[in-house]
């Protein structure tokens, strides 16, 4: 395979105007590839980043209109295209699907994948999320090849679960996305160590495009869309407005790494077991 795969990512300020959302994303789609990238990323749910009583009239089917669109700009660019997140509604479905979607430069749809862990927190009196009020769960790990590296599908809450992240590797992820809208609170003190984390843990790139600045109806977003190396170095990083990073990856880099300390080679799976009374499901026995 190729030695070097340039990246791109696009880092938005989506708000309720989904029209608008769509002709920021294509535009910095165009320019992640006038950048040079062979891979362009978006960040989470940025068609609509609103109230959540809007979420609904935002979804969109895979494939429908919108994927139609998005293929056929990664077809005119020739680039891979990673949509970040989108919200997906399935017929005879009463609650949505966080979904990523991506492209081949030839404009198909290769991959899909929902999001597995939902954002209910309670971040203080004033603050709180409940994702799975309206956005049901995905049940299925994903990685797709793109111009032969294996990368690894995830979505912004996701990053905090490292058992998703070593599967990936496991399966023999090289990359992993993340898109993401991490909350101001919780973003800048918990953004870059996370990522970080999950390339070192797990050996493989980590490409983070996010969303920035302020949302209705008042959230925040951390923004800092980030490519971290396999060995933790941060290679690019955007500010604190909408923009459009690259980075070059150096693919040879992760032999190296995994030579120089193969931990995941390392582990002693037959020594690892679930305790009493937790299992692979909360409540059940392993």
């Amino acid at each position: 395979m190729d030695n070097f795969l340039q990246v791109a990512v696009v880092q938005m300020s989506s708000g309720d105007d989904k029209a608008a959302n769509v002709e920021a994303a294509m535009s910095g789609i165009e320019r992640g590839a006038a950048m040079g990238a062979r891979l362009v990323t978006l960040p989470e749910v940025w068609t609509y980043l609103g109230p959540d009583e809007g979420n609904a009239g935002a979804a969109e089917t895979i494939p429908g209109p919108l994927t139609d669109q998005l293929g056929a700009k990664a077809r005119d660019l020739g680039v891979h295209l990673h949509a970040g997140s989108i919200y997906e509604h399935v017929d005879e479905e009463d609650r949505l699907y966080n979904t990523t979607v991506v492209f081949a430069p030839d404009g198909e749809i290769v991959a899909t994948y929902r999001k597995i862990h939902m954002f209910d927190v309670d971040l203080d009196e004033d603050t709180n999320y409940r994702e799975s009020a309206t956005i049901a769960p995905g049940d299925e790990i994903v990685t797709v090849d793109i111009d032969a590296v294996t990368v690894g599908l995830t979505i912004c809450y996701d990053l905090r679960f490292p058992e998703l992240y070593r599967i990936l590797a496991l399966k023999g992820a090289d990359m992993v996305l993340a898109p993401a809208a991490f909350t101001l609170a919780t973003g800048r003190d918990h953004w870059e160590t996370l990522i970080r984390a999950r390339a070192i843990e797990n050996q493989v790139f980590m490409v983070a495009p996010a969303q920035v600045g302020k949302h209705p109806p008042g959230k925040w977003c951390y923004g800092r869309s980030m490519i971290v190396d396999p060995w933790g170095i941060v290679v690019a990083q955007a500010s604190d407005a909408a923009t459009v990073i690259s980075a070059q990856l150096d693919l040879d880099q992760l032999g190296k790494v995994r030579r120089q300390v193969p931990s995941v080679a390392n582990r002693m799976p037959d020594r690892y077991s679930w305790p009493d009374g937790v299992g692979v499901a909360a409540g059940t026995d392993s």
